[in-house]
């Protein structure tokens, strides 16, 4: 490591995934910028253990190339850690090599769900990586920040290199991280934070929000999800520490709503009974949303999140088709799904149905038995994703034996068929996506639930209106990038 680098200092970047002249025609960022969490409860941990951090979001300010050579021009950190998604992993690299060359002895380690997938593979195929973070990531971090030479071997969550080149993996760390015992993420290192983040448009009813992480990991084994950073493992903070990180959030930036960004957020019920119970007995003047399964919620809870200040629920369905619902996922009950749908509605709760297409056994017949089990329920908004099989995913190991798939890691967003089931086409998928997506919100109560949201959410009338062009392209074409053909 060069001398004159600053061994106490870290650079963390969230990089884009494209090219930044696109970023005002992603419907996704028009609709949704979140802000990196994983990276702000990094930044705060290192803070807490002496470490200078600061944070580039390129996804909330994409032209961020030159930010990222200024600062390690002048700030000459030793240490540039990138949280990747499949999508983002090569436009990390790139960020990589700007900043070496910008930056010479720089050391450059990247984490996040598809390093931890493919591990060993990716420090084989990128020497602009000097390591990779494996598992969840503030403890790992901090042990590579503090090594005192280049020999990363023996520390615990690392893929590295050994002195001849071999490259190798030491294992998860042990134990895992007392969720209870780590400092608030550090907000204030994103910049702009909150105004320059959006929840999705129409999932909230007022402004500032931002998300909130208060567990880890899914008890669950459903074929499309990709576990390797938490595993099958399922951690939570206490509803005292969840009620103290909002207190934070609401006297520090007067946020107004929250989004849980849980796997599960009522998988553990007490938690969640006590946690109402305190916003209910000391009101912040706060709202929330959440996702949730379906076994995980009853009359008697869904009443008590009502009074609490929920104000939406998610739900993942993924398909109406029982049969390809059942090669898919665990509990693949239909009714109990629609059943609980009712029951959410019947309490004055929104509900969000999260749908897949594209999933492997996938029909033209089984996308519109999908199309009509969601128009039989009282569902208020929709997201359909196009299925991607993410590295890590237990659908991954044998994807070419189920249809066709072109894996381009930059194309993977889960807003591109990248992968075509047998006896299907991308043209027939897209069809029937752009259908799925018109026929849901061509309904009279839908609609009159997006002209309430005039008096419900004018904060997010305001963002359609503004990006009304983005919207309709994405209506026109199902394409995130609005400036593709």
């Amino acid at each position: 490591m060069h001398a004159d680098l600053d061994r106490q200092r870290v650079l963390l970047v969230h990089p884009l995934g494209y090219a930044s002249g696109q970023a005002g025609h992603d419907v996704s960022r028009l609709a949704n910028i979140m802000p990196p969490l994983g990276l702000a409860s990094i930044a705060a941990y290192l803070m807490e253990r002496g470490l200078q951090v600061d944070i580039i979001d390129c996804y909330a300010r994409p032209d961020s190339d030159q930010a990222i050579c200024d600062y390690v021009r002048q700030h000459r950190p030793a240490w540039l850690g990138l949280s990747c998604t499949t999508s983002s992993f090569l436009d990390g690299v790139r960020i990589a090599e700007l900043a070496r060359d910008a930056c010479p002895g720089l050391k450059v380690a990247a984490g996040g769900a598809h390093v931890s997938a493919l591990k060993e593979t990716l420090l084989s195929d990128y020497p602009q990586l000097d390591a990779l973070v494996v598992g969840e990531g503030e403890e790992t971090l901090y042990q590579l920040a503090s090594a005192t030479n280049d020999d990363y071997t023996a520390l615990s969550g690392v893929v590295c290199r050994t002195d001849d080149g071999e490259v190798v993996f030491n294992g998860y760390r042990e134990p895992a991280l007392d969720l209870d015992a780590l400092p608030f993420p550090a907000y204030d290192k994103l910049e702009g934070f909150p105004e320059a983040y959006q929840l999705p448009i129409f999932n909230y009813p007022k402004a500032p929000n931002t998300s909130c992480i208060s567990s880890r990991g899914c008890p669950y084994a459903c074929s499309y999800c990709d576990r390797s950073v938490f595993r099958r493992t399922f951690r939570y903070n206490s509803a005292d520490y969840l009620y103290r990180h909002l207190q934070h959030l609401r006297e520090r930036y007067d946020i107004r709503h929250i989004n849980f960004y849980d796997d599960q957020f009522t998988f553990h019920r007490q938690r969640v009974i006590d946690f109402c119970q305190r916003m209910i007995d000391q009101p912040l003047g706060m709202t929330f949303n959440c996702a949730i399964r379906a076994e995980h919620v009853d009359d008697e809870l869904i009443a008590l999140m009502k009074r609490a200040g929920c104000w939406m629920m998610s739900l993942g369905i993924e398909t109406g088709d029982p049969e390809l619902l059942a090669q898919h996922r665990q509990n693949p009950d239909l009714d109990m799904l629609a059943n609980t749908i009712r029951l959410i509605k019947k309490h004055g709760i929104r509900v969000k149905g999260l749908m897949m297409v594209g999933l492997p056994g996938e029909s033209e017949q089984s996308v519109r038995r999908s199309i009509e089990y969601i128009l039989k329920l009282p569902i208020d908004d929709l997201n359909v994703a196009k299925f991607t099989p993410f590295p890590g995913s237990p659908l991954y190991e044998n994807i070419h034996e189920l249809g066709v798939f072109d894996e381009d890691w930059a194309k993977m967003d889960c807003m591109r068929f990248q992968f075509i089931p047998h006896g299907m086409s991308e043209e027939k998928l897209e069809e029937l996506f752009l259908t799925f997506y018109k026929k849901h919100f061509r309904r009279n109560d839908v609609i009159w639930g997006y002209v309430t949201m005039l008096w419900k959410s004018p904060h997010s009338w305001g963002r359609f209106v503004r990006n009304l062009g983005g919207f309709l392209s994405f209506a026109r074409k199902g394409k995130r990038l609005g400036d593709e053909g």
